[in-house]
């Protein structure tokens, strides 16, 4: 019995079945819809850009393995920001976890592009040209002649003018007389210079990677007349990649000589700006090698091998010497002092433990160019070079912590277990100095500025793959000029004849598309009725 509601079609069923739910993804259907949107070249320029935006805050916040220094003056300058942004990784941002693994999605997402691509271009290589559409005038671009010349004349004379292209001509006889077409294909290597390109990123994170790995970094600072030897312990920051031996450091040593340091002297605003920094000395590549002069300015760095030398900071380095109570010099050393600004206001350390019976510490800063800006006020400095130098330090006596074996700042005092140096009124003892004056502690002992000497501050790395990204970089603008300028374009000519007659028809099919194309095409017809002309004549 029928209940009076209208039967359903069969469609009609099929097509509320496909309204209906679409059925749950199975373990392996869901791992392959991953795999395909991470492998999407949608996907990869998302985390291509995800990455530069990751990289930005190591540009605006000191690294550790850069200038761990800067990164401590950082802390000090905000410390309740800074805890955060350490447990962050902010401080050092490429050797993070976050960093990494959009790292290696990247690399990836990129290589899963790469394959799948490369195998349909080689299909596309052992290709042919594609059959002419039925209709050329649905096409963006055609255009139709009549030629007196035969078929095979014409598709030959098309053949000379389409050139460097893959071609294909195919004759045949219809009712009604003959019919020929030519099938070119012109752009392959477009595609060519994507893959390129993309195949070039991967090499350049490759290289960066390994070459981060294997290579080292680091940092020291070296006074006039001082030398430095590649040893792990005469560095004052190291760092280096996982895979990295540091019994593999390059046997090599330098010693510097003297420093030149230029500001400018104008009145203008660029007064103090630096001018020029120059280290000169000479370096001696392993253990039995020629002793050789070098000059380091900034951006031309010497190479030792696969090392690199740069130099990236000057300052100054006071020449303190200390003699106890019983006229023993207990300390004579050049200590270097740390600029803070522009001005090199420069704070430093001094520790001698050597002295009885209590170990000795003294902190405070130095001027290069001091200059009082008033009567009782403190002493400023006016100019980065040392026209006027002036040091004030302040004392402590205790342990300096030297002797548990713990390591330490050579550019921290910890006052935790010493007392402070006060003077007869109980305030604290105050050393100020310029060279060649000395200083008489409570306790008879004597802190002397004997002269001014200047450090420079090398940084020393290596990375042994640097070409490999450079080379990466310089293949890869290749293959994105040839992604850019190559157009990828189809052309058919189609010659019927009709009688005494040959209709040519002619279309284009641009593959990335452009306005150009109906240009293009004229020009082309012209030169293929130029092309045939000459065989019409008699």
């Amino acid at each position: 019995m029928s209940d009076g509601s209208p039967s359903k079609s069969k469609r009609e069923l099929r097509a509320e079945r496909r309204r209906g739910p679409a059925p749950a993804l199975g373990r392996l259907e869901f791992l392959r819809w991953m795999w395909a949107q991470l492998t999407s070249m949608r996907t990869a320029l998302l985390l291509l850009l995800l990455l530069a935006v990751a990289s930005l805050p190591g540009s605006f916040v000191p690294q550790r393995g850069v200038d761990a220094r800067a990164v401590e003056a950082f802390r000090g300058r905000h410390p309740d920001l800074s805890p955060w942004l350490d447990r962050l990784g902010v401080f050092s941002v490429y050797s993070s976890p976050w960093f990494s693994a959009i790292y290696l999605l990247l690399m990836v997402s990129l290589v899963g592009c790469i394959i799948p691509r490369s195998r349909i271009y080689l299909r596309a290589l052992r290709a042919r040209p594609p059959k002419a559409p039925r209709r050329f005038e649905r096409l963006p671009a055609s255009g139709t002649f009549e030629t007196s010349a035969d078929v095979d004349t014409v598709l030959a004379a098309a053949r000379r003018v389409v050139r460097r292209s893959r071609v294909d001509v195919v004759t045949e006889d219809g009712e009604g007389g003959s019919r020929g077409e030519l099938r070119a294909e012109r752009g392959y290597l477009r595609e060519l210079g994507n893959l390129v390109f993309h195949i070039s990123v991967v090499v350049v994170l490759v290289g960066v990677a390994v070459g981060s790995l294997i290579g080292y970094r680091g940092a020291v600072i070296v006074t006039e007349g001082n030398r430095f030897s590649n040893v792990l312990t005469q560095y004052d920051e190291f760092t280096s990649g996982t895979w990295f031996d540091p019994d593999s450091l390059p046997p090599f040593s330098l010693e510097l000589d003297d420093l030149v340091a230029e500001f400018d002297i104008g009145d203008g605003p660029q007064r103090g700006a630096p001018r020029l920094f120059e280290a000169n000395g000479t370096f001696r590549d392993g253990l039995d090698g020629d002793e050789e002069d070098y000059s380091i300015r900034v951006n031309h760095p010497l190479s030792i091998g696969s090392t690199d030398i740069f130099l990236v900071g000057q300052g100054y380095s006071p020449v303190i010497r200390v003699t106890d109570p019983e006229g023993n010099v207990v300390f004579d050393e050049a200590v270097p002092f740390l600029p803070e600004d522009a001005t090199y206001t420069s704070g430093g350390v001094v520790k001698v433990p050597d002295i009885q019976p209590e170990q000795l510490g003294m902190q405070g800063f130095f001027l290069p160019t001091a200059a009082s800006t008033g009567e009782g006020e403190a002493s400023i400095s006016i100019f980065p070079a040392a026209a006027n130098p002036y040091i004030a330090l302040q004392a402590w006596t205790g342990d300096l912590g030297l002797d548990e074996g713990t390591p330490q700042s050579v550019y921290v005092l910890d006052t935790t277990d010493m007392t402070q140096v006060l003077n007869e009124n109980g305030d604290p003892f105050r050393i100020e100095l310029q060279p060649g004056q000395s200083s008489t502690l409570p306790d008879g002992t004597v802190v002397e500025f004997t002269r001014l000497q200047q450090f420079a501050r090398f940084q020393i790395s290596s990375s042994p793959l640097a070409g490999l990204p450079l080379g990466g970089v310089a293949v890869g603008l290749g293959g994105l000029v040839l992604s850019l300028f190559v157009r990828p374009r189809r052309t058919w000519v189609r010659a019927t004849s009709d009688g005494s007659r040959t209709v040519v028809e002619v279309a284009a099919l641009d593959r990335v598309p452009r306005d150009d194309l109906p240009d293009d095409l004229t020009a082309f017809i012209d030169r293929l009725r130029d092309e045939i002309e000459p065989q019409e004549t008699p």
